[in-house]
C-alpha cells in the first residue's frame, strides 16, 4: 500500500484516462452506426469524408488499448512502483487526442477542438509525471 500513497497522483490521472478512453471505445462498439453516421455528416465537406469508418475503427482500437494500458499502469504502479505502462498509456492518450484535435480542426469544429484541451492537459501531465 506504500506505492498507493506514493503514486496517488499518477494513479488518479490513469483512472481519468481509463474512464475517458475505455468508455469512449465501448461507446463506439455499442453504437457503431450512430457514431459513424454522425461523423459522416460532421466530415461531409472535408477531405476526410470517405474515411470515417476507417478513422472511427482506428480510434476505437487505440482508445481500448489506452484503457487497458491504464489498467495495467495502475496495477504496476501499485505493485512495483514501475511507471512504464502508465507512461505508455499517457503518451498514447495524448497521441489519440492529437488525432481527434486534427479531425475537429479539419471539420472547422473549433468549439469541439477546444473541449479536447482539458483532456490533453491531464494526459500530458501524466506523461510528465511518469517520465
Amino acid at each position: 500500500m506504500e506505492n498507493l500513497n506514493t503514486y496517488i497522483t499518477e494513479i488518479l490521472i490513469l483512472l481519468f484516462i481509463l474512464i475517458t478512453f475505455l468508455q469512449s471505445g465501448v461507446d463506439k462498439m455499442m453504437d457503431w452506426n450512430g457514431n459513424t453516421g454522425w461523423l459522416k455528416e460532421h466530415f461531409s465537406k472535408t477531405f476526410l469524408a470517405g474515411m470515417v469508418p476507417l478513422m472511427v475503427g482506428i480510434i476505437l482500437v487505440i482508445e481500448v488499448i489506452v484503457g487497458l494500458l491504464a489498467i495495467a499502469g495502475i496495477y504496476t504502479l501499485i505493485a512495483s512502483g514501475d511507471p512504464d505502462l502508465g507512461l505508455l498509456a499517457s503518451i498514447l492518450a495524448c497521441v489519440t487526442l492529437l488525432m481527434l484535435l486534427f479531425g475537429q480542426r479539419v471539420a472547422k469544429d473549433y468549439a469541439g477542438a477546444f473541449t479536447l484541451t482539458g483532456y490533453f492537459i491531464v494526459c500530458i501531465l501524466g506523461v510528465w509525471m511518469m517520465n
